[in-house]
């Protein structure tokens, strides 16, 4: 297997996010020979179109990895038009600039209505809210490009540049402030550690492939019990969780079982994907 991404400059936009400061962090050793851009909302607004394409048009990226997104569900669901202009059109713009060249899209298993679990890549998506709409209707855009992929993800866990992107950043921060979380014992996702999921984007984007795959653990788990494992890493927080299930949940809908099967990526990659009770068991001293 190939080791290294070739192209020789890159750009990463979400770079102050969870998912796209560790793909910055590990470029070093992916992409040893490459430039990279990591794009940030102060260095670069990718709503500003204009400004996108000059950019684009004077540093002539060879690779574009698209983690920048308005991923906050409620937000999405309280102003649909900001989130498909972030999240489509924004996208439908970089497709555009980077037809001729690799563009990888991050998306999520959130796309999927959760009825049935272990998804695949052929599954039939079926959103339930707006966030995962726009997310479904960009990865149809970029999937019409032959030299585009697209990588469907997990909840993903770990430190983030704000502290507050990761789901366990979420749970330490209710349990710093005194407060106890509700974690339903009867949803399901494939959590990963943001570390793993940069190490297997890294190495697939060397195999120099493209199309639709399924990135996360190894652990299909609940929300309860992704919980537990959270609590047992910081102890010092005194973390208080309360169960309770999607039966009495009075929101907007939420898929019940989002798990997703990542055969097909396992199979460009010279490491197994872990589970996340392994992978903390097996990283001690990673912040988590």
């Amino acid at each position: 297997m190939n080791t290294e991404v070739s192209a020789e400059r890159i750009w990463i936009t979400g770079a102050g996010g969870l998912i796209g400061s560790h793909l910055c962090a590990a470029a070093a050793l992916w992409a040893p020979h490459s430039q990279l851009f990591a794009c940030t909302r102060q260095q670069l607004d990718l709503s500003d179109f204009a400004a996108v394409r000059r950019a684009f048009r004077e540093q002539r990226p060879g690779l574009v990895i698209h983690c920048a997104a308005l991923s906050r569900s409620t937000v999405c669901q309280e102003q649909p038009a900001l989130a498909r202009r972030l999240n489509v059109e924004l996208t439908a713009h970089l497709a555009e600039l980077a037809a001729e060249i690799p563009l990888v899209l991050l998306s999520t298993d959130l796309v999927f209505d959760g009825r049935k679990g272990s998804y695949v890549e052929s599954d039939a998506p079926n959103p339930l809210g707006v966030y995962a709409e726009t997310k479904l209707a960009a990865e149809q855009l970029i999937l019409a490009n032959p030299r585009h992929t697209v990588i469907r993800t997990s909840l993903t866990g770990g430190r983030s540049p704000a502290g507050d992107r990761g789901f366990n950043e979420v749970l330490r921060q209710a349990w710093r402030a005194g407060r106890a979380v509700t974690l339903f014992t009867d949803e399901f996702r494939t959590p990963i550690p943001a570390p793993v999921t940069a190490r297997a984007m890294w190495a697939l984007l060397a195999q120099d492939t493209a199309g639709l795959f399924h990135l996360a653990g190894a652990e299909r788990l609940s929300r309860w019990q992704m919980g537990q494992l959270v609590a047992a890493r910081c102890p010092e927080l005194s973390p208080r969780i309360e169960a309770a299930s999607l039966q009495s949940y009075q929101g907007a809908p939420r898929p019940p079982d989002t798990s997703l099967d990542c055969r097909k990526i396992q199979r460009f990659l010279s490491f197994p994907l872990p589970g996340l009770a392994q992978w903390l068991t097996e990283n001690p001293d990673e912040p988590f």
